[in-house]
């Protein structure tokens, strides 16, 4: 049981009689401590004023928070009710961010939230209405002397003022706290559909796709055209608020997206991928969703890959290298985007996403002239179009974006045309070019016709040792600073190939999230899959404190398909 918190009297007393001392004295306020509005729980104090900034949480009974029952009574709500309430905080700490001294004091922050919603450490919702808010304070100095007036103010002022104007909801929109949260559901309520429905995405009309520009999440405004379904393609799916909604359905199997160059492909292919989380209203795409396991993969030159089976893309090498368990530092474009595809199956992908402009094309497509000048006992690369058969027949869907080949138009499902950035169904026309040269159709499945049965995949195995997360010294180190880059024990992860990563504290989570891979394994687990599986079971009853011994507000949760990708791609 919790430590009852010490009077706001004694924290005052304290503050006092450490004025004018060495910043270590204010170790000494570590605890919780009552507030006027909340209890105040120091959960670790920056070294100097001009380190990262110290972490304090602010715990809200429901009877301060006031928060309706709606808002709390289901644990969906409960992540949007929290990312509404996050959002407001961002600004009212803006506001009350001061300079009090040397450094960053007087500073307050929280983790800035982008366009998606989702669970993050920095704010948690109870089911019986309570909040806690994790955020980062600069306690004041002067040079590295306590400036204690001012920590007052910041401590018993400021943060008061934060709960006050952010975490009540008496002083908040409920009505729009009310349409976020049921705008999330609706978007849950789509996705949950789809199986049923055989498809795996949707794009509802009146859809905006393009962003304002490539740094920035939001949604381009001006002239802009809306997304509309074309007839043949076009479904209805019911949402618990919104009512009915028409849009476009992808079927499962392989679904292509065709056009000119500018014309819309890509920027629907990023909605889709983007489309296995939650969207805050406004944002344009919140009516766009794809199943949860939805994987981009994409060429990664220079990647390391582990003990991965790659073999159903690539034979046996020169030398004589079995790629049933590869294991290389320095990945080829076809050998990586091959061990994208099947490090993200290892772990239950069932749909993968793909875009011509960032694959290999070696791995996508390979035409009867090059066969024949360079021949089968030759190349050990089975191109992606001559395995959509074996793919389908395992389960897995495929949405690819393609411009430069018509190879996989006879085994198209789905061919959507984006024409301006309107969407065109030209299944139709794709199949009957096909059919109108049979040579041609013929040369675009003789290889798949040709390739032996596929043996049962093995299974991703790595020790546990495999995975270390301390660096020389023994000290944890995980660090992300954007979704570019992962520092990870005694190297780093280069995470630019993983786009379904949108904030940083998602890297630093999945990055936190290989110790509990690390502990599965070690306890037993028998493969890649099953310790990734009971990594996510903890986390899902833990939340994101199981990833750390000490409360922190910087973590945002992980899907498995990002850990499992990150796994793959450590130098062990």
């Amino acid at each position: 049981m919790a430590a009852a918190p010490d009077d706001i009297t004694g924290l005052t007393a304290r503050l006092r009689g450490i004025d004018g001392r060495n910043y270590g004295a204010y170790k000494t306020l570590a605890g919780v401590w009552r507030l006027d509005n909340c209890d105040l729980r120091i959960d670790h104090v920056q070294g100097d004023p001009f380190a990262s900034p110290s972490r304090v949480t602010l715990l809200v009974d429901a009877r301060t928070a006031v928060l309706p029952d709606w808002a709390v009574s289901t644990p969906r709500r409960r992540v949007s009710t929290a990312d509404f309430l996050l959002r407001r905080l961002v600004i009212v700490a803006r506001d009350l961010s001061r300079h009090r001294g040397s450094g960053g004091s007087g500073v307050i922050s929280v983790i800035q939230p982008g366009q998606e919603v989702l669970e993050r450490s920095a704010m948690i919702v109870r089911a019986d209405g309570r909040v806690e808010a994790r955020v980062r304070i600069g306690l004041p100095a002067s040079g590295r002397r306590v400036l204690s007036r001012e920590a007052l103010a910041l401590l018993l002022d400021d943060l008061p003022d934060l709960v006050e104007h952010a975490l009540r909801a008496d002083t908040l929109d409920q009505g729009a706290l009310r349409r976020q949260v049921y705008s999330v559901e609706d978007q849950q309520a789509l996705r949950d559909q789809l199986e049923a429905r055989g498809l795996v995405a949707f794009v509802a009309d009146g859809a905006i796709l393009p962003r304002h520009s490539g740094v920035d999440p939001r949604p381009m405004s001006g002239d802009v055209v809306a997304f509309t379904a074309p007839a043949t393609l076009a479904v209805v799916l019911e949402t618990p608020h919104a009512g009915p909604l028409r849009g476009m359905g992808l079927r499962e199997g392989l679904s292509l997206i065709v056009g000119g160059g500018y014309h819309g492909k890509s920027t629907l292919l990023r909605a889709l991928e983007l489309g296995v989380y939650d969207h805050i209203p406004g944002d344009g795409r919140a009516a766009v969703v794809a199943r949860g396991d939805a994987v981009k993969v994409r060429a990664e030159d220079g990647r390391a890959v582990s003990a991965l089976d790659i073999s159903l893309f690539i034979g046996e090498l020169p030398g004589g290298i079995d790629t049933r368990t590869f294991t290389t530092r320095d990945a080829s474009g076809s050998t990586s985007q091959a061990a994208a595809i099947e490090e993200a199956r290892a772990v239950g992908c069932q749909l993968l996403l793909i875009d011509e402009d960032t694959s290999a094309t070696n791995l996508l497509v390979r035409d009867d002239v090059m066969a024949a000048l360079v021949g089968a006992d030759k190349e050990p690369i089975t191109p992606l179009v001559s395995r959509i058969a074996h793919l389908r027949e395992s389960g897995c869907s495929l949405i690819v974006v393609i411009g430069g080949t018509s190879d996989y138009f006879s085994q198209a499902d789905t061919v959507v045309w984006m024409d301006q950035w309107r969407a065109v169904d030209a299944t139709g026309a794709a199949h009957a070019l096909v059919d109108a040269a049979p040579a041609q159709a013929a040369a675009s499945v003789r290889t798949a016709r040709a390739q032996p049965p596929r043996e049962r995949a093995t299974p991703w195995r790595l020790p546990a040792d495999a995975i270390d997360l301390h660096d020389d010294k023994g000290r944890l180190r995980v660090r992300a600073d954007d979704v570019r880059r992962l520092d990870l024990g005694r190297g780093e992860v280069d995470l630019r190939a993983i786009g379904q990563l949108v904030a940083p504290g998602q890297a630093l989570a999945a990055g936190l999230a290989l110790g509990l891979v690390r502990a599965a394994l070690a306890a037993g687990a028998v493969d890649v899959r099953a310790a990734v599986e009971t990594a996510a079971q903890r986390l899902n009853a833990d939340g994101l404190d199981a990833l750390s011994a000490t409360p922190r507000g910087d973590l945002v949760r992980p899907r498995r398909y990002e850990i499992a990708a990150i796994l793959g791609r450590l130098r062990a």
